[in-house]
């Protein structure tokens, strides 16, 4: 048994919840499949005209990760929800025949549950996708889907943000009438990537003492860019800036250097081919480049975690954030602190 988890060690709990994901993505897939495909099926039947996704922090990087299977693979309009319109400034627009999807792992927090509300009155078709049934958000949807990650006890989300990924991959893939078969080896995959945590350690050693990190990625990438910047950051305090490599040329770039370290996710598909112009500029200017991607992707950059080849592009993200969450945890533990328990933070974040 590793010292990981050992008993009072810190960062247990949070090594033990990265280590569920390939049983919670099973239980999905034998368990949740079939009602996911069935809510699928009702909303679809409402033929909804535009899609709006309210979250906030890590489920809002799943929300964005649905954004772009919305508009590639149902070809309808997407956008994320500022809640603030409704919850601060009374805004009630007129959502008739809208998909409204609020991804959140409690279901508990007050603006949620208030925009929800609101959205169901102003006409909206409300989905609530959430790691409890019997929340307050879960009741006020008309609609409800459980990512059945099971309970959550590490402050940093892991877990819970893979389980919302294929939740939101097999509805999406339901709103069609598929069964999304793109997802079937993920468990197998996810196991695989998991079992590499001594490469990701030797990586945390590269980072232990960084003062900042630029994250980076395109399309469906891009959401796995987001998210391993806040567990980055929520864990070991390291301040981590994600950036679409379309925006990072649009000014940014100007702050990498060759000690800013760069970690670029570069997926095996339409997104990795646009980010490539991006990676060759980051590598002209001698930038410290850790890729995970492709082989031939990081054997070009100075370090890198090798993903499975052969995967589809829209269920990559699933395994893009497996090794991402692990180095997190492992950065932290080699800076002395406890990632189950990083200060400040609450498990549900109360935001109104």
């Amino acid at each position: 048994m590793t010292s990981d988890h050992q008993a009072g060690a810190p960062g247990r709990i949070m090594a033990a919840e990265i280590a569920e994901q390939p049983a919670v993505l099973r239980r999905i897939l034998e368990q949740g499949a079939e009602p996911i495909r069935a809510v699928a099926g009702q909303i679809a039947a409402r033929r909804p005209r535009f899609v709006l996704l309210t979250a906030r922090g890590t489920s809002d990087n799943a929300a964005l990760y649905a954004k772009y299977l919305v508009e590639v693979v149902l070809g309808k309009p997407a956008g994320l929800a500022s809640m603030s319109t409704t919850t601060a400034y009374g805004a009630r627009p007129d959502l008739t025949d809208v998909l409204v999807v609020t991804v959140s792992q409690s279901g508990g927090s007050p603006d949620l549950f208030a925009s929800t509300r609101a959205a169901r009155e102003a006409g909206a078709v409300t989905l609530a996708v959430t790691n409890n049934p019997a929340s307050p958000l879960a009741e006020a949807s008309e609609f409800h889907i459980d990512v059945l990650a099971g309970l959550e006890r590490a402050l940093p989300a892991t877990k819970t943000y893979t389980a919302e990924l294929l939740a939101l991959y097999l509805f999406v893939r339901g709103m069609r009438g598929e069964g999304g078969a793109a997802a079937r080896e993920l468990p197998e995959l996810a196991e695989a990537v998991l079992a590499r945590q001594g490469e990701v350690r030797a990586l945390a050693e590269r980072y232990r003492f960084a003062q900042r990190l630029v994250i980076t990625s395109r399309g469906y990438g891009y959401p796995t860019a987001r998210e391993a910047a806040l567990k980055l950051m929520e864990t070991t305090y390291i301040p981590a800036t994600p950036f679409s490599g379309a925006d990072l040329l649009h000014g940014p770039l100007a702050m990498v250097d060759n000690v800013s370290p760069v970690i670029a996710i570069v997926p095996d598909g339409k997104g990795g081919e646009a980010l490539q112009p991006v990676l060759d500029r980051l590598r002209g200017r001698g930038a410290d480049l850790m890729v995970v991607g492709q082989r031939e992707q990081v054997a070009a950059a100075s370090a890198g975690f090798v993903l499975p080849a052969g995967v589809p592009e829209e269920v990559q993200p699933v395994l893009e954030i497996l090794p991402l969450q692990q180095l997190a945890h492992e950065i932290t533990i080699a800076r002395g602190q406890d990632p189950d328990a990083p200060r400040a933070l609450a498990k549900v974040t109360e935001t109104h």
